[in-house]
């Protein structure tokens, strides 16, 4: 879709009434107000025929989309009476939830989800909704777990995947601007395997030098934020160089992060970020919200 006006772009917010669609509102909310982007709250509507229906348990469709529109204006109205500042619109739209979702990110600056909710949106995470719009959304998608973990204060911090891919780049660059609109500190995390490779007879084996291993993947990490840092200036940041699986790296950091961003394809640790394991790992366990930029 293309847009045609010069109104800014908004944050579409998947809305169901569930608990998890309403973190999800308050933390699309939040960013609304601190960009004065437009909000808007999206139902997905997904007729359902019962090969049996019970009887006299039919209800007319009518009167539940009515219903559903309803609510939906209502949460709406009660965004607007709260915060006059923003713009907010409701949309109830029919059809399959991932289907829905994708199209109205195409206008999209961002794409909120929780991670569970009922009729459209049940079993986010679990089932193929969430990998479809992570994967396939232009704009970057945040997904709200369902029992985010408390932790020790220690400061706000937001955790970004680094790789030195094109598109942890662009990870890079939302994590610092979260973390100037936060206040907070980011943690950059690079993980790396071991080359050590060991023949069949056991005979023989390849070495490396590993604290020069490690010194370049500091420099990698180093040289991947320096544009970032340099435009927030008053944002600090870490490295953490983690030996093994980024996927649990990046699930364990979760614990005590307000936000965890990773890109969407990259090499080394995050190859295939949302297409294998360290997508699942990370979508399914993470502790803290997580955003997914393409």
């Amino acid at each position: 879709m293309t847009r045609h006006s010069t109104q800014p772009a908004p944050i579409v917010v998947g809305y169901d009434g569930s608990t998890g669609s309403q973190s999800a509102l308050r933390w699309a909310t939040a960013e609304a107000i601190r960009t004065m982007a437009p909000l808007r709250l999206v139902e997905a509507f997904e007729l359902v025929i019962a090969t049996r229906p019970a009887p006299g348990r039919v209800v007319p469709l009518e009167a539940v989309r009515t219903a559903r529109r309803q609510r939906l204006d209502a949460t709406a109205e009660g965004v607007r009476l709260h915060h006059p500042e923003l713009t907010v619109d409701a949309s109830l739209v029919g059809g399959a939830a991932s289907r829905v979702l994708l199209e109205a990110a195409d206008d999209a600056r961002l794409v909120v989800l929780g991670s569970r909710g009922l009729g459209g949106w049940s079993g986010l995470l679990v089932g193929s909704v969430a990998v479809q719009v992570s994967t396939h959304a232009q704009c970057p998608v945040v997904v709200i777990p369902h029992e985010p973990r408390t932790h020790p204060h220690q400061g706000p911090t937001v955790v970004v995947g680094v790789d030195g891919s094109k598109d942890s780049a662009k990870a890079i660059d939302f994590a610092f601007d979260q973390a100037d609109a936060l206040h907070a500190q980011v943690v950059a995390v690079h993980a790396w395997t071991s080359p050590f490779l060991t023949y069949a007879d056991g005979a023989s084996m390849l070495q490396f030098d590993e604290e020069k291993f490690h010194e370049e993947s500091r420099l990698l990490v180093a040289e991947s934020v320096a544009g970032a840092a340099a435009d927030h200036p008053d944002v600090k940041w870490t490295t953490e160089l983690v030996s093994g699986s980024a996927g649990q790296a990046l699930v364990r950091r979760s614990e005590t992060a307000d936000l965890l961003v990773v890109g969407t394809r990259g090499r080394g640790g995050f190859t295939g970020l949302l297409l294998g394991s360290v997508s699942q790992t990370a979508l399914h366990h993470t502790h803290c919200p997580i955003a997914i930029v393409r």
